[in-house]
């Protein structure tokens, strides 16, 4: 579902959808169009994925009664952005470690989730988890790894949140950890 005013999802020919959560979805948002505009990111929207409440509301969701999370969805080129890149900057750009929390925000709505669209993603999903807890995270990562189910935009206003309103709230989680490189 859209917005009366949020232009419906394109996903050009190629490309793959991502979807991440982890926390509140304007920094998550932010930090990937900020990191990965013109290097194969086509799109970002922030919405809700992860639930049963049939065109969640942000009000609702942040009851954490839906079941859903506030999340990120991508449209990437995968031949110029692998996903496996995009999951491991998801580990470097929020706290995996904390169940349903990022910083001060807390709740089912807050929880580090992926939520993948095909089996290479899950299976990318669960190798670069595995190694980026080990490496990065000590064995602390507890992020949900789930089939992406129906996903629901976000309301207009929190649409390019960050863009629109560049001092408005930002989790203090959300910042890009300078970790060596996997291995």
């Amino acid at each position: 579902m859209t917005s009366p005013t949020t232009p419906a999802l394109v996903v050009p020919e190629g490309a793959e959808r991502a979807t991440f959560a982890a926390g509140c979805f304007w920094g998550v948002e932010h930090a990937f169009r900020k990191h990965f505009s013109g290097k194969g990111l086509h799109d970002a929207r922030v919405g809700y994925i992860g639930g049963d409440a049939e065109n969640p509301s942000y009000r609702q969701v942040c009851t954490g009664t839906t079941g859903h999370a506030e999340a990120t969805l991508l449209i990437f080129d995968p031949k110029q952005l692998p996903y496996a890149k995009l999951v491991e900057f998801f580990y470097r750009m929020h706290d995996p470690t904390t169940r349903d929390r990022q910083g001060p925000d807390s709740g089912p709505q807050y929880r580090s989730a992926i939520f993948f669209h095909t089996p290479e993603q899950e299976a990318a999903a669960r190798d670069v988890t595995a190694r980026a807890s080990a490496q990065w995270w000590d064995n602390g990562v507890v992020t949900e790894i789930l089939p992406a189910g129906r996903w629901w935009d976000a309301e207009e206003y929190h649409q390019l949140y960050l863009h629109k309103n560049p001092d408005g709230y930002e989790c203090p989680s959300h910042f890009v950890r300078n970790f060596p490189e996997l291995k």
